[in-house]
C-alpha cells in the first residue's frame, strides 16, 4: 500500500488520529510515519512528540495488548510475550504487563481450556494419544509447560 508523502506538518495530526484511535506500540506508529514518506529525523522528532505528550506509551499499549490477548482469545503469557517481542515492546513493559493478568483468572481460563478440550477429544480411546493432543493444544496456546501439566494430570484424579 502506498501512502501519499508527507511533510512532518501534515503527518502530525494524521498520526495523532491513528494514536488516539487504539494503543499503538513504537514500532507500529514508526512503520506508519515511514510509509508517510518521512525521513529518520522527522520520524523520531514525531515518535517524541508524540511520547510526550502521551499519545504514545509503550506499557500503557503492552498492558491492553495482554490484557485483550488473554481477555478476548485466550492467550497464555508465553504467547503474549512473543507476540509483544515481535512488536519490539521493552522486557520491562512485557513483565508489567504479564504482572496485570490475575493469576486466579489466569488458572481458572487453563482449567476451562483444558476441560473444554478435553470433550473434543472423546473420540480418541489411546489416553496416553489424547492427553498429548489436550498438552500441545494448551501450549500452542501459550500456557506454561509446568502449568500444563499439572492441569493434565489433574484429569487422572
Amino acid at each position: 500500500m502506498n501512502e501519499q508523502r508527507l511533510t512532518s506538518q501534515q503527518a502530525l495530526p494524521k498520526i495523532k488520529q491513528y494514536c488516539s484511535y487504539q494503543e499503538r506500540c513504537h514500532s507500529e506508529v514508526r512503520d506508519k510515519l515511514y510509509l508517510y514518506g518521512l525521513h529518520r529525523n522527522d520520524v523520531d522528532t514525531i515518535i517524541s512528540q508524540l511520547i510526550e505528550e502521551n499519545y504514545l506509551n509503550e506499557q500503557r499499549f503492552a498492558i491492553q495488548f495482554a490484557g485483550g490477548r488473554f481477555r478476548l482469545l485466550q492467550w497464555g503469557r508465553v504467547k503474549i510475550k512473543f507476540a509483544l517481542k515481535a512488536r519490539q515492546v521493552s522486557e520491562y513493559c512485557i513483565k508489567k504487563a504479564l504482572e496485570e493478568i490475575d493469576d486466579d483468572k489466569y488458572i481458572k481460563v487453563l482449567h476451562d481450556l483444558v476441560l473444554k478440550k478435553w470433550e473434543t477429544l472423546k473420540s480418541e480411546k489411546n489416553n496416553y494419544v489424547k492427553k498429548k493432543k489436550l498438552q500441545d493444544h494448551l501450549l500452542q496456546r501459550g500456557f506454561e509447560s509446568d502449568l500444563v501439566r499439572e492441569e493434565v494430570a489433574k484429569l487422572d484424579k
